[in-house]
């Protein structure tokens, strides 16, 4: 693909994205005739042979977020997700990082490890100088068990050792296998190494191997990303690109220190990465929590970017974390929409699709900062958030745009708004007894000026259940509006 940018792509539509995506070549003829059916990607049928007690299919948006350019080369990425705002903000990032060069990532061999505890086994120092001493026999058993991960260029790398006191007082040793998986995910393969491994490690050990299972802390699975951003192209509204770079600066140092600001901000850097995760159908759960894990590496959870000023002014942007995926398995070919996603992300390895998605993860930390220290991330999240609400009303759609827009004017962005606004506009279009032509107008407001006492109510508990009309805890206020 020679250029990932496509103009006003989000105005084009369900049918005109899916054919801009079929012309670039990034999709089959097969998928976009799916796509453009209104039928799922995944038919019960396959979802019943994938998981147990198989009742339906849940779905989930599938969206794509264009203007990406990663390492120079250009990619339109899928993206799985139901919440407003994601696809929007890292399509913008990436599309402000392509003035200077886009995200520059490098990465680490896609190592994956497993562990195995032994215990029982008398003096640890003992016991690990055994295994140093038996590691070639255990690599090469280990090999034996997976040969076609060894034919692809991967297989069984080294082995580790670790002693860890238990609560109890004794001792235990942990043993890592690091596997370098290629292009699978490889949970399978590695556990399948380490149990066949246990009754040799007990052997050379005398203890006994208790787990036997991968570990999802993947710190050999590392993704480096950066990106720069001139101040110039920083501004927003009234807000001076100084004062963005400055406040995201601020932003990041504040979860570097502060675990319940770090919290939230790395759940919007995982916004971004689980979202292709899932559209590609890897194991987002996994990822997650080797993020989370990495990020409290040091004893303290901190923030995974670090933002800075450079000396001429740009903002710089760095994100270092594991992200062990895969393009090749089980779950991905039993999945037709995880085939899609990954014809659409272009990505011909593991490690390329991590480095992707690291980028995404850097380019949606950007965009929420950057909303974050401006206008705040309401104002854009609650256009969208009102186009859900009048979905959920079943707001016609010829008048849904309308809806909306008094919706969000009113400053009720509730089911029952937009159904008084839907009836009011219903109304208007209904043949006229004079038999002259109806005309909608544009204004949907009830009332140019508040006239009368009315009153109101202060919720107390599930402000975001009384938008979808559920039960709430509230106190009413007699004569709240005079």
């Amino acid at each position: 693909m020679s250029d990932s940018r496509i103009a006003n792509f989000y105005r084009l539509g369900h049918a005109g994205r899916v054919r801009e995506l079929a012309e670039r070549g990034l999709i089959s003829t097969s998928d976009a005739e799916t796509l453009l059916s209104n039928n799922p990607l995944l038919a019960v049928d396959a979802a019943d042979r994938m998981i147990e007690n198989v009742i339906g299919v849940f779905g989930l948006p599938l969206a794509v977020a264009p203007n990406f350019l990663v390492n120079g080369k250009n990619y339109i990425v899928p993206m799985v997700v139901e919440e407003p705002s994601i696809v929007a903000g890292v399509s913008s990032a990436a599309k402000l990082a392509r003035a200077s060069g886009g995200f520059i990532v490098t990465s680490t061999d896609p190592i994956l490890i497993g562990q195995m505890q032994i215990v029982d086994a008398g003096d640890p120092d003992t016991v690990i100088q055994s295994i140093d001493g038996s590691r070639d026999e255990l690599l090469a058993l280990a090999n034996e068990l997976q040969p076609g991960l060894k034919q692809r260029g991967g297989g069984a790398r080294d082995i580790e050792c670790f002693k860890l006191r238990l609560p109890d007082g004794r001792w235990a040793v942990v043993l890592h296998l690091l596997v370098d998986t290629r292009d699978a995910m490889g949970a399978n393969a590695v556990n399948t190494m380490c149990e066949g491994l246990a009754r040799h490690i007990e052997r050379i050990s005398g203890g006994k191997v208790c787990l036997k299972i991968i570990s999802n802390l993947t710190d050999r699975a590392l993704i480096d990303v950066s990106v720069t951003f001139p101040v110039s192209i920083l501004g927003q509204g009234d807000f001076s690109g100084e004062h963005i770079r400055d406040g995201i600066v601020l932003a990041n140092d504040f979860a570097s220190v502060d675990p319940y600001r770090a919290a939230t901000h790395n759940k919007g850097i995982m916004n971004g990465i689980d979202a292709v995760a899932v559209a590609t159908g890897n194991d987002w759960r996994s990822v997650e929590a080797g993020a989370h894990a990495y990020a409290a590496r040091d004893g303290q959870y901190r923030a995974l970017t670090k933002w800075s000023a450079a000396s001429n002014g740009a903002l710089l942007g760095k994100l270092v974390m594991p992200i062990k995926v895969g393009v090749v398995g089980g779950s991905q070919s039993s999945n037709p929409s995880a085939a899609t996603g990954l014809r659409i992300a272009g990505t011909d390895s593991a490690t390329e699709l991590a480095e992707l998605m690291g980028a995404v993860g850097l380019a949606q930390n950007f965009a929420a900062l950057r909303a974050l220290v401006s206008d705040g991330i309401q104002k854009g999240h609650m256009s969208l958030h009102a186009r859900s609400v009048a979905a959920a009303a079943g707001v016609p759609d010829e008048i849904f745009d309308q809806v909306v827009a008094g919706m969000i004017d009113s400053g009720e962005v509730k089911q029952w708004k937009a159904r008084e606004l839907s009836d009011k506009l219903i109304d208007e279009l209904r043949p006229r007894e004079d038999g002259a032509t109806p005309v909608l107008t544009n204004d949907v407001s009830t009332s140019a000026v508040a006239e009368g006492v009315a009153a109101g109510k202060v919720i107390l508990l599930g402000e975001h259940a009384a938008v979808y009309d559920k039960h709430v805890l509230a106190l009413p206020l007699e004569s709240g509006v005079i």
